[in-house]
């Protein structure tokens, strides 16, 4: 899908961003070398696990080294799969990720938080030998799942229960039913070995979070490093697609040992050392973020105020992060329906604006008095198949009915061409809400200063080289 027809463009050449800026907001003259980067440019932390609407780690990068210095605090209040933190952690900065979703927060803890490669091999090789002292009647267990039907939650007659996740049980304390989405997906022993670590996983432990994250990012995929290939991508299509196309094709799941694909993954994770410098990862609405990451700080002695904010807002009415994740969600323990009606993310214009002013209004309070804010915002254009006029021109609405209502000073706005097929929001096609093929990327200043601080960054050479040489900041 295209991005609308260009009014008052400014013409760029070859390695300047294009913009489409409405009159009376100015361009802020950032190049976007972070299109030029590669894929999977960064820690090696950052492609842990695959999650919808996610940002590069080179955009973050680029904000990064323009407007902060080492040990500056570094906040995202959306943090998704926790690209932000993660970044500034590698780059000597305290990154701070704050999300309401329960796996989201996972991600994010585990890459801020992350143990060192010899705690993870430990902890893995723990967890086989779990396995190994009760692997028969794990794959008895497993076999009764896979040949027991439809499953729900009740317990009736004829469901196999199995115990549930983090509770340490042996397989004969059933006391959840398996969904069979779940029991299709997986071979009989692939299956056994994931209820025998999803039961044994303690996810308020650092390591036990950290080789969760990392499982959920092999779940399922098109190749051999993955547990399970009946869908046709790393995101989970929906609980009828999965039935429907195991009934249609007589799918055959194939079988992959989770401890050796499990050790694959974390051999891929510590190419490069996790970050010196830890992070701090906040589960809750990013309305209230203030207040709790400052405790958070101050409980660990850092400066309690960020001096850069990137961080990008939920799409308006495009995601539902649970049902979108409903596969890994089960294997956390997490319910994905709640994790939706918990978000509730499916605004109009008027009330998305009305939740973007309270989020910008309660992060005054944990800002510098010169910090700078990034906001990338995307436009969405349809709704589940229905064209929508109140989902384009975002970010210019934002700066007009949220951000200068509560005293922020507006650097500029700039466009990622890109960001909406990096970001994958079209895979349902007309099923969704479908973003627009540009991210606004809206930079305010918490005050006059911060707004000057943006301006005068905006054109600071970047050293694009990972790991970095040096870092560049202003």
């Amino acid at each position: 899908m295209s991005a609308r027809a260009p009014r008052g463009a400014i013409s760029a050449t070859a390695g300047q961003l294009a913009l489409d800026l409405p009159a009376g907001l100015p361009a802020l003259a950032i190049e976007p070398e972070w299109k030029a980067q590669q894929r999977l440019w960064g820690h090696s932390f950052h492609p842990m696990c695959s999650y919808l609407a996610s940002f590069p780690a080179p955009l973050v990068h680029a904000f990064i080294a323009r407007y902060s210095r080492p040990g500056d605090v570094v906040l995202d209040p959306f943090s998704g799969r926790g690209t932000t933190p993660l970044q500034a952690c590698a780059e000597g900065r305290t990154g701070v990720g704050n999300d309401l979703n329960p796996f989201a927060h996972l991600l994010t803890a585990a890459k801020v938080e992350a143990p060192n490669p010899a705690e993870a091999v430990t902890r893995l090789t723990a967890l086989r030998l779990v396995w190994a002292a009760d692997a028969p009647a794990w794959e008895a267990l497993a076999g009764r799942v896979r040949a027991g039907g439809a499953a729900d939650s009740t317990g009736r007659e004829g469901i196999t229960l199995v115990p549930a996740a983090g509770t340490c049980a042996s397989p004969t304390d059933g006391v959840e039913a398996v969904p069979a989405e779940v029991a299709v997906a997986f071979h009989t022993r692939t299956l056994a070995q994931l209820l025998a670590v999803r039961t044994t996983l303690r996810l308020d432990l650092p390591v036990d979070r950290f080789l969760a994250a990392a499982l959920t990012g092999i779940l399922h995929g098109k190749s051999a490093s993955y547990l399970s290939d009946i869908m046709p991508n790393t995101f989970s299509m929906a609980p009828r697609y999965v039935r429907d196309f195991a009934e249609r094709t007589g799918f055959e799941p194939p079988e992959r040992d989770v401890f050796r694909l499990l050790e694959q993954k974390l051999l891929r994770l510590f190419r490069q050392p996790a970050p010196r410098t830890a992070g701090v990862a906040l589960l809750g609405d990013a309305r209230d973020v203030a207040g709790r990451a400052q405790s958070a700080l101050r409980a660990r002695g850092l400066p309690d105020r960020a001096r850069l904010v990137v961080t990008s807002p939920p799409y308006l009415r495009v995601v539902k992060y649970g049902s979108c994740n409903w596969l890994r969600t089960w294997l956390l323990g997490f319910d994905a329906r709640t994790i939706d009606a918990t978000l509730d993310d499916a605004h109009h214009r008027s009330a998305y604006l009305v939740f973007l002013r309270e989020v910008l209004a309660g992060l005054r309070a944990v800002l510098a008095d010169d910090a700078v804010v990034v906001l990338v915002i995307g436009d969405v254009e349809t709704d589940r198949g229905r064209d929508i006029t109140d989902g384009v021109g975002l970010a210019e609405r934002t700066w007009e009915a949220a951000a200068e209502p509560e005293g922020y000073r507006l650097a500029g706005v700039a466009l990622d061409s890109i960001a909406a097929g990096r970001k994958m929001t079209r895979l349902w096609g007309d099923e969704a809400g479908r973003a627009t093929k540009t991210d606004r990327l809206l930079v305010l200043g918490a005050t006059e200063a911060g707004r000057r601080r943006a301006l005068a960054g905006a054109t600071l050479p970047v050293d694009w080289t990972w790991p970095p040489r040096r870092l560049r900041a202003l």
